[in-house]
């Protein structure tokens, strides 16, 4: 996306004091966590939970949204314990989940290589690649956790790459100094979900899990204020299904695809998370997307998706632009070394290309922004950097570069047309996953009772920034590992009261539903639904991207409102309900976009401190550095829907903050150099 591209119209939002978009409500708290020492206090979680003995557990029931590794992991443990799991996903199959896209690995604290890795540092390391935006619980039991999944993985035959005696074999990602991730070439989130989806299907044939495919979630069913069921709707048919459950959990992803351009499937989007939280459920850090930046350079205006390259490949490439913008037009072979900036290298000395991804993916920003990007011109700029492989041509051959990252070349060479053998890559930063996401306590329960959330749909534990390789790590922990020993001590008090379709709250929520297809439907204007969601993805990339300001964003707010009242009084929506609608499919998505995106700029205005992915202009050290502000913003920023139940309202959200406190990593300024 260009700055030529972006919106122009007048900002209604200009003049309007930014604490005035949005109400101040209670503080939270998590209080499920227990006191002691962080390293016993995942294992005594585990003791105080209550437990469901196994002849009960047939007498359970749980709703699981999504097939990723988050939703595979925890319907199949959940099958596995003996409970009846419900399963949906909208994609024709479980194994393609976006899941499937994850290319460079999965980290783990087992210190294979004696590097001096261990669960502390992988702790350390994680907390602080989120810039001290994350609760040091949760990230101390998910590196605690790595290890069992590694075990796990290799037990149902996950294809690991390994060394030459037949050890896992490791390699480094960005953030770290140390080789934990664990990779099997550049397939590893593809390996992963087959392994969890074997996993499901053998629950499927036991009969403990029922699979829905096709069926896209519509409402969140809240009977005596527990979630107990969801409205679907069947994706083939059209039909509009309820099924009840004594609890809900929702493993369904990221909400990259707001910037219409990302790394993400298309499909991918916000609705599951976004209907719980019109219902109730808190929207923590929503502003906290992160930016990848080895992905292949945006071609031109025809683009609906960008695609990735592993992060895995800056281990042995090394980044470069030219010293000087005359030679940016050169074939980059006949570019000089000494006319090279290797400029991680010479920014980060201690890190050099191995970066977090934050950091790296501002860096290329800044060479393009002064002129030295490469690669041809989209509008005004070039935008891309070598990621160049010659220095490890040098050391190895073709064929063992190959073994680590042959698809990886295959794929880009099959899209650009170049060869990385031949040619250095040209890489740039695109939207790529989300920290933010429902808020959930250290059991992962929402604030709404017997509701879950799992993976990248919660706001995780990241903080304002994911390392590589952490994504597969969180779900997996998540799925297998963490909802498997707390949801339990929910669903010991279960199993509930047996609901059907005449309950009230069951009707409302379909007639809910109905209303608003019919809505989508009538409205029949002049606009297609792809367009509306193009013209959000410009507004959010250029005022909610790589770098945000007070004036940008607040613009943002008031373009978003305008583009939401087109989109309800404009938007042309063909077909009918009563088919296979591919059309009505993505404008409910792009609806809960127009609303989630105004919530996001709303959360980055407010937050007035630069902090991993969420870098303020006005917030940052002399030398262009993030710089937090640990004494106003060390805390969880929760936010409650305020509008109504009417289509594109969204009120003044409220404000629900959680401290975050520190007590086992002292508190300072990242650096990397």
């Amino acid at each position: 996306m260009t700055d030529s591209q972006a919106p122009t119209t007048p900002d209604p939002t200009l003049g309007v004091d930014a604490d005035s978009l949005y109400v101040e409500g209670d503080a939270i708290a998590d209080t499920k966590a227990p006191d002691g020492p962080i390293d016993a206090k995942w294992q005594q979680r585990i003791f105080s939970a209550r437990l469901v003995n196994p002849a009960n557990r047939r007498k359970l029931s749980v709703i699981v949204i999504g097939t990723g590794l988050a939703g595979a992991s925890a319907a199949a443990t959940l099958g596995e314990s003996g409970m009846h799991v419900k399963s949906f996903c909208y994609q024709d199959s479980p194994r393609r989940a976006h899941s499937i896209a994850a290319q460079g690995g999965i980290n783990a604290a087992k210190n294979y290589r004696n590097d001096g890795d261990s669960v502390y540092r992988l702790f350390y390391d994680t907390v602080k690649g989120g810039d001290y935006r994350s609760r040091e619980d949760n990230v101390y039991r998910l590196a605690q956790t790595s290890t069992q999944i590694i075990d796990q993985c290799v037990a149902q035959g996950v294809p690991f790459a390994r060394e030459y005696g037949g050890l896992l074999d490791n390699r480094s990602f960005g953030g770290v100094q140390v080789s934990r991730t664990f990779y099997a070439r550049g397939q590893t989130g593809q390996q992963l979900l087959l392994g969890a989806y074997q996993a499901l299907e053998r629950q499927i044939a036991a009969g403990t899990v029922t699979m829905y495919t096709r069926h896209e979630m519509q409402e969140l069913v809240i009977v005596d204020g527990r979630a107990r069921g969801v409205i679907v709707r069947n994706m083939v048919t059209g039909e509009l299904e309820t099924h009840f459950a004594d609890a809900v959990v929702l493993a369904s992803g990221g909400y990259g695809n707001v910037f219409y351009l990302s790394t993400n499937a298309m499909g991918s989007n916000v609705t599951a998370a976004w209907r719980a939280h019109r219902k109730g459920a808190l929207m923590a850090n929503p502003c906290y997307t992160q930016i990848h930046p080895t992905c292949i350079p945006v071609a031109g205006d025809y683009q609906s998706k960008l695609t990735l390259m592993s992060e895995s490949l800056r281990n042995d490439g090394r980044i470069w632009v030219p010293k000087r913008i005359e030679d940016c037009e050169k074939d980059p072979r006949d570019i000089a070394e000494e006319d090279r900036d290797y400029y991680l290298e010479r920014i980060y000395p201690s890190f050099g290309n191995l970066v977090p991804r934050d950091i790296a993916s501002r860096a290329a920003k800044y060479v393009c922004d002064e002129g030295r990007g490469v690669g041809p011109k989209v509008g005004d700029f070039r935008r891309g950097v070598y990621l160049d492989f010659s220095d490890a041509l040098s050391r190895m051959t073709q064929a063992q570069i190959a073994a680590k990252y042959g698809n990886l070349f295959d794929m880009y060479e099959r899209i650009t047309g170049e060869s990385p053998y031949q040619v250095p890559m040209r890489i740039y930063p695109a939207v790529h996953y989300v920290m933010g996401g429902l808020w959930v306590d250290y059991d992962l329960q929402s604030n709404i009772p017997g509701l879950y959330v799992t993976g990248e749909a919660n706001f995780s534990d990241h903080g304002a920034n994911r390392l590589g390789a952490s994504a597969l790590m969180q779900g997996l922990a998540d799925g297998y590992f963490v909802l498997p020993n707390t949801i339990g001590d929910y669903l010991a008090d279960g199993p509930f009261d047996a609901l059907d379709e005449s309950h009230p709250a069951a009707v409302e929520a379909k007639q809910a539903v109905q209303s608003r297809i019919d809505h989508l439907l009538s409205i029949n204007g002049e606009r297609t639904v792809d367009s509306i969601h193009k013209e959000l993805g410009h507004i959010m990339w250029e005022y909610c991207g790589m770098e945000r300001n007070e004036e940008g964003l607040r613009k943002a707010i008031g373009l978003i409102r305008e583009l939401r009242t087109e989109f309800w009084t404009n938007v042309k929506v063909l077909g009918t309900n009563e088919e296979l609608n591919q059309a009505l499919e993505r404008a409910g998505r792009v609806a809960d976009f127009l609303e989630l995106g105004e919530l996001m700029c709303i959360d980055a205005l407010h937050r007035r401190e630069s902090c991993g992915g969420h870098f303020r202009s006005e917030s940052q050290t002399e030398d262009g550095e993030a710089l937090r502000h640990d004494d106003e913003y060390a805390y969880v920023a929760a936010w409650q829907f305020g509008g109504t139940d009417q289509p594109g309202d969204v009120g003044k959200p409220v404000l629900h903050k959680e401290d975050l406190t520190y007590k086992f990593i002292e508190l300072k300024q990242r650096s990397y150099k």
